[in-house]
């Protein structure tokens, strides 16, 4: 796969560039990653900034630095970008960021800008869109938690809920990408969504141990967040995959959090991950034919072991396509998004039947 070369900028740079969109939308009171959780008291809700800035919609043509600088997006915008430290210059398109995911094609700037658009339409109607995971004691003792949060799309109230793990080798995290896109397509089926934003860095184990205090943090605040804990779903892609896999194998409380149940359906975009057991949740997985990191042969080896052991399995294969292609727009993989959901349908319809 042919790799386009970062754009090059400095961290000064970039945050200088921010700060001057901030300034330009003086008066919006930023959130902070300090953001209330929902199980805080009516009084206590953040309101919704008055200034039209809130409501600015982006399009392709606009700038990396007016992620950053959205108010929408005050005190967790940095999360949303692939790294923290993203090494991009600030003036560079939306598009850009394209570049600085090096493990991924088919990067669709309109499906982008799609994703973060519903972002901001949700915060300018007073929908808080980001919650952290570790409370403010856990940050103090383990600081690289900082870099973690859930970015929620909301479904109908009362719903199932998704949890989205995007990919990027453990080196970043392409919510972008695999993550809104995701999210805003769950979504039309009325599932509530979650995207992840993982620790990276620090590998594999240190990722999934977020993941699964993620699903124990919607567990515990299901009633506030207005999601219905059964059935829900895990979804990761590539690095993403590895973790949603790992939580479906072993459960939730392995990784150090509450005891709650497993997930009702696993998905796996293009992942080499091999481990299983006959214990793991029905799995729908894909790949494309040419792809040289998650190779195919090796995702169709582990759903032909799943279904010997009794694992209901849904394995796609798809031509002309290599690694990270996301949601398929335009591309061969189109509509598995769809085909996922009709699956994770069945899994729920099979789970309330078998129920004593």
């Amino acid at each position: 796969m042919n790799v386009p070369r970062p754009i090059r900028g400095t961290a000064l740079r970039f945050v200088a560039a921010a700060s001057a969109v901030c300034a330009a939308w003086s008066g919006v009171a930023a959130t902070g990653l300090e953001q209330l959780q929902p199980n805080s008291s009516p009084a206590e809700v953040v309101p919704t900034p008055a200034h039209d800035a809130v409501n600015r919609r982006f399009t392709v043509d606009d700038r990396v630095a007016s992620i950053l600088g959205h108010p929408a997006f005050a005190g967790f915008a940095r999360l949303m970008m692939p790294s923290v430290d993203l090494d991009i210059a600030p003036d560079a398109t939306i598009a850009a960021i394209a570049s600085t995911l090096p493990y991924h094609q088919n990067v669709d700037p309109h499906v982008v800008v799609k994703a973060l658009n519903r972002m901001v339409e949700d915060v300018a109607t007073g929908r808080v869109v980001f919650f952290n995971i570790y409370d403010e004691a856990e940050k103090q003792r383990t600081p690289s938690k900082i870099q973690t949060g859930l970015f929620f799309f909301r479904g109908k109230p009362g719903a199932p809920f998704a949890i989205i793990a995007p990919g990027g080798g453990f080196s970043y995290v392409g919510s972008v990408h695999e993550g809104f896109p995701y999210a805003v397509e769950i979504n039309k089926r009325g599932y509530n969504a979650f995207v992840l934003r993982y620790r990276v860095g620090y590998g594999e184990a240190v990722a999934t141990e977020d993941l699964a205090a993620a699903i124990s943090y919607v567990f515990r605040n299901a009633g506030a967040l207005e999601v219905s804990t059964q059935n829900y779903s895990l979804w990761g892609s590539s690095a993403g995959a590895r973790m949603a896999a790992a939580i479906g194998t072993h459960g939730v409380a392995h990784f150090g959090v509450d005891a709650v149940p497993k997930p009702s359906m696993v998905v796996m975009a293009y992942t080499g991950h091999s481990e299983y057991s006959a214990e793991d949740p029905p799995t729908f997985s894909v790949v494309g034919e040419l792809d040289r990191i998650a190779l195919p042969a090796t995702m169709e080896r582990r759903a032909d072991a799943l279904r010997i052991a009794g694992v209901i399995v849904e394995h796609h294969k798809y031509p002309a396509l290599g690694h990270g292609f996301g949601p398929g727009t335009g591309t061969s993989a189109e509509g598995w998004i769809d085909e996922a959901l009709r699956f994770w349908e069945r899994a729920q319809t099979n789970r309330t039947s078998s129920a004593p």
